[in-house]
């Protein structure tokens, strides 16, 4: 199987648990803009690309995956997510299966105020969102919502400008100098998360591994501990039924007054999947059995131990810049 995974970076480690599972069976084949991006390292094949909202940025990607007879496609990062929905069909054509959401479950995923209002109508428990001031001040006066409170960017990732806001002043303060935040319910609950593999036959929910978060920084869960509830596993059937994905995701989740609530997804491999493939949820393996032997998986909900901690830590890739040079192509 030869799998192009886009905007690669820093995931490093991501790539090792697909050779590790996988082998000689499958071919790395990677994208980024930086030559520096140190996940490069582990790859078959790498090239350097545009930026994603470059024209010719799709070109490119189609070009690639023809000459390199990929077989499925990702990416690592939110902002690409919709764009390779968004060219779906293209992909298709050559035979390229897509490990991303629909389009509009896509544009569902990176809009959180869009997700909070669909989650609210297809009746999926979530924090309580607000789009702007006026809407936060009008629930504030009726006793619907209370001070402190959550806010963060409408869209984007890694948790950059997310932050608690403790009094109403300085909420008015912080809306007037950024409108694009959204505001939320401030959860005192459990924090936590399940990487999700939907399979892209069924269409269904085949692997959940859950974990609560012991401690995070910017960009996610850096540690985290196994757990496994059968009431976890029926939220997240319900939740995946209102959606259409393809491929892995992972479901940032609170669990507070005895109910699961969903915050948001990010439908693509979560940061601390790491997690879940050193516990033995083998996501490398699904795709291999979807994409390569074009067969569903078999169901393997919460088949992982609990109590399974993991820690996490950062590495380094040490080159030559002459090597890393020659082993980048800039042109396909």
């Amino acid at each position: 199987m030869n799998i192009l995974f886009c905007s690669v970076g820093r995931r490093c480690e991501l790539l090792k648990d697909f050779r590790d599972s996988l082998g000689d069976k499958v071919k790395l084949v990677v994208t980024d803009n930086s030559p520096y991006a140190p996940a490069l390292a582990f790859a078959d094949v790498s090239y350097k690309v545009p930026l994603i909202k470059d024209p010719s940025y799709i070109p490119m990607i189609l070009d690639i995956c023809k000459k390199e007879n990929i077989n499925a496609i990702t990416t690592l990062i939110d902002p690409e997510i919709a764009i390779l929905a968004e060219h779906r069909e293209e992909f298709e054509a050559i035979g390229v299966e897509v490990l991303a959401p629909y389009r509009e479950t896509a544009a569902l995923c990176f809009d959180k105020y869009e997700m909070s209002k669909y989650l609210e109508e297809k009746g999926i428990p979530t924090v309580k969102t607000y789009g702007c001031f006026e809407d936060f001040k009008k629930a504030y006066e009726t006793g619907e919502i209370s001070i402190p409170v959550f806010v963060k960017p409408r869209t984007g990732s890694g948790s950059v400008g997310a932050r608690r806001v403790d009094t109403y002043e300085m909420l008015e303060e912080v809306m007037a100098a950024d409108p694009s935040l959204i505001i939320q319910e401030l959860m005192t609950g459990t924090d936590m998360d399940a990487d999700i593999y939907v399979d892209t036959k069924s269409h269904k929910p085949v692997a959940i591994f859950s974990k609560r978060k012991l401690s995070t920084t910017i960009g996610g869960a850096n540690k985290t501990i196994s757990f496994k509830d059968a009431a976890l596993f029926d939220f997240v059937n319900k939740a995946i039924e209102v959606f259409q994905f393809n491929g892995p995701l992972d479901m940032d989740l609170f669990y507070q007054d005895g109910q699961y609530y969903l915050s948001e997804i990010n439908p693509r491999f979560g940061g601390a999947y790491l997690h879940a493939y050193g516990a033995g949820v083998d996501f490398p393996k699904m795709i291999y059995q979807n994409v390569e032997e074009q067969q569903e998986n078999q169901e393997e909900i919460g088949c992982y131990e609990e109590d399974v901690v993991m820690m996490m830590y950062d590495s380094v890739v040490i080159k030559k810049l002459q090597d890393i040079q020659d082993s980048m192509k800039k042109e396909v």
